[in-house]
């Protein structure tokens, strides 16, 4: 689920975060960051249940409509296509995921379930859901199909839930485009005899993700004296006090991976850093940067400090 852009931006975050404490407190910043990475899952966990929970309240709807004293041809046979959605399902009754919602907490819906009105009642209102419900028998990839049109045009842009979960965890502004991407991507691959196996995919690619992320934590704020001297005259107009913390950060976390990370390519850090300058930092920034990084790289591989392995690294 996690890319490694992603999790330079969570280390980006702790070591701003560490930076602006008077408790200089490294295993517990370092407890931090795994922490904040670590909601993603929860996030993601969070974001499956929405398709539940709106599939649970279209039945009630669907239960109490039949109920009325004069009820409609429709209401009376109401289709089921929604209710017996054969990807949702799958969703329901995974038993690891419903395991991870009650061990953590995650029953949100059944306590604000107002966000779940919201968007069916918005779902209601689209083309798709009406022509998708006079469907004869729809087949899973039928149901496939209609799930991820919920997912992608009413779920994933809706503000209000954005906001709701933006109240929720800060964290998860972050997390929230990648755990969206995430998430389509597993239902797209969703199939009727996969679902345990394919459902909840490990946060990580591999361990080596887990531990760049403390890695390259531990080397800039371990480091720090030694990447301060390093920036030291290259900025012949801006003293270092004068240079956004942020920025300061995104460059030595650039000359880190320069230094202590031999597999990954010059230019892929600096590309990276770029865009995550640009994101998050200020607009002239992205160009400061790579000024600096670009000086840098030219130095190391002047002095032969720059040691990475393998062809077109450099």
């Amino acid at each position: 689920m996690l890319t490694r852009r992603h999790i330079r931006i969570k280390v980006v975050q702790t070591i701003y975060a560490f930076n602006q404490t008077d408790n200089r407190d490294l295993d517990k910043q370092e407890k931090f960051l795994h922490y904040s990475i670590d909601q993603m899952h929860d996030l993601y966990v969070l974001m499956l249940q929405v398709l539940v929970e709106m599939q649970k309240l279209e039945e009630a709807f669907v239960k109490k409509s039949q109920l009325k004293h004069l009820a409609t041809d429709s209401e009376k046979n109401p289709s089921r296509n929604f209710i017996d959605n054969k990807l949702i399902n799958l969703i329901t009754f995974h038993q690891g995921l419903q395991e991870t919602v009650h061990n953590r907490k995650l029953d949100y819906w059944s306590l604000d379930d107002e966000y779940i009105t919201i968007l069916l009642r918005e779902l209601r209102q689209r083309d798709f859901y009406t022509n998708y419900l006079k469907l004869n028998n729809p087949n899973f990839v039928e149901d496939k199909e209609f799930a991820l049109r919920i997912y992608k045009d009413v779920i994933a842009p809706n503000e209000k839930l954005y906001e709701y979960l933006e109240d929720k965890r800060l964290t998860w502004v972050d997390d929230f485009a990648i755990v969206n991407t995430s998430l389509v991507k597993v239902l797209n691959k969703l199939k009727e005899g996969n679902a345990e196996s394919t459902l909840i995919p490990d946060l990580y690619k591999n361990e080596d993700d887990r531990e760049y992320a403390t890695t390259l934590f531990r080397k800039v704020v371990l480091n720090e004296d030694k990447l301060s001297a390093m920036i030291e005259g290259k900025t012949p107009n801006w003293d270092q006090d004068r240079i956004a913390d942020l920025d300061m950060i995104i460059i030595k976390m650039g000359i880190a991976e320069f230094l202590y990370f031999p597999s990954i390519p010059t230019r892929a850090t600096i590309n990276e850093y770029l865009e995550i300058a640009k994101e998050y930092s200020t607009p002239k920034s992205s160009i400061f940067i790579n000024g600096i990084l670009d000086k840098l790289v030219k130095e190391l591989i002047a002095s032969k400090e720059l040691n990475k392995i393998g062809r077109g690294l450099l």
